[in-house]
């Protein structure tokens, strides 16, 4: 089955009851048995969404001076730019334009409802916040003898830099792994979070199959765009840390190729100057452009 076919199918994919949700996905397979190259012929990149990670109240990340949601905002905005002055027939959809909290649920629901053909969530990494004991001082016991004090150092490391995007994966949505933790995070500010995404349970079976075959229909262009992506980042120099598939609720539901790129560490000081710095962002604005200009001439008949 080619990606054009099942795109056209399964791009709009409401927020539905668990059975439902199957019951429509067992009829998109059902349709997309029939070969119909024609249908395939006609397929084109025509909208794009474009999702500033974070925003409003989910915006604890920073760096040494600016927050992940201002950086990321800046970036998707510009992208947008990009893509409409350098791509005139393809629309740009924004999940936000200024510093609001978008539900994560509500992001993907944007881009299924425009019938997107594309979704890019931008974000900027940060290092976990880790402990580590040390020696302060010493005294001595009832005993005379010289033992020490430890006390408890916070700290995380300002060293570490590179971009990585991802795809969606299977697992749960409250997995322990670290990008899993911080960019699911912002479910929990949600009213209502667990009745949000009670249907994407990963220990339930029926909602299994479904996570499996929304994924799997788009799987292999995700990771196609995901590379892409990474291969320009690599060609201006780029630390490269892969492409990789995570468990990532703002991808979860996507009824179209989506990735989630982090286009540098916000913990690392360079690179919060380098993201925050015109040179910076016209370099990755050119990146995620000709990624996305690439894959469009490869998937286009």
């Amino acid at each position: 089955m080619s990606i054009t076919k099942r795109s056209k199918l399964m791009k709009n994919i409401p927020l539905l009851k668990s059975n439902r949700i199957l019951m429509l996905i067992i009829c998109v397979v059902l349709v997309l048995t029939t070969d119909n190259q024609l249908f395939a012929q006609e397929y084109k990149i025509k909208t794009i969404v474009i999702d500033a990670g974070h925003g409003g109240k989910d915006g604890s990340t920073r760096g040494a001076y600016s927050t992940e949601k201002e950086v990321a905002l800046k970036t998707a905005l510009r992208l947008g730019k990009a893509i409409e002055e350098n791509m005139k027939v393809v629309k740009v959809i924004y999940t936000r334009s200024t510093d609001v909290f978008i539900p994560l649920y509500e992001r993907i629901a944007i881009a299924n409802n425009a019938k997107a053909d594309l979704f890019i969530s931008i974000h900027c990494n940060d290092m976990p916040v880790v402990s580590s004991r040390y020696i302060s001082s010493y005294v001595r016991n009832k005993k005379g003898k010289k033992v020490p004090v430890y006390k408890t150092r916070y700290a995380k490391s300002t060293s570490t830099r590179g971009v990585e995007t991802f795809v969606s994966g299977s697992g749960r949505l409250d997995e322990q792994d670290d990008v899993i933790k911080r960019e699911n995070a912002s479910m929990f500010l949600e009213d209502n979070y667990k009745e949000n995404y009670q249907g994407f349970d990963a220990n339930d079976p029926e909602s299994a199959i479904i996570l499996s075959l929304m994924k799997n229909t788009f799987r292999t262009q995700s990771l196609k765009l995901a590379k892409l992506v990474q291969d320009e980042y690599v060609k201006v120099g780029r630390v490269n840390r892969g492409v990789q598939e995570k468990s990532l609720a703002v991808l979860a539901r996507a009824g179209m190729p989506a990735i989630l790129t982090e286009i540098g560490f916000i913990s690392n000081a360079g690179e919060e100057d380098y993201m925050n710095s015109e040179a910076g962002q016209t370099e990755i604005t050119n990146c995620l452009l000709k990624a996305i200009q690439a894959y469009k001439n490869s998937v286009e008949i």
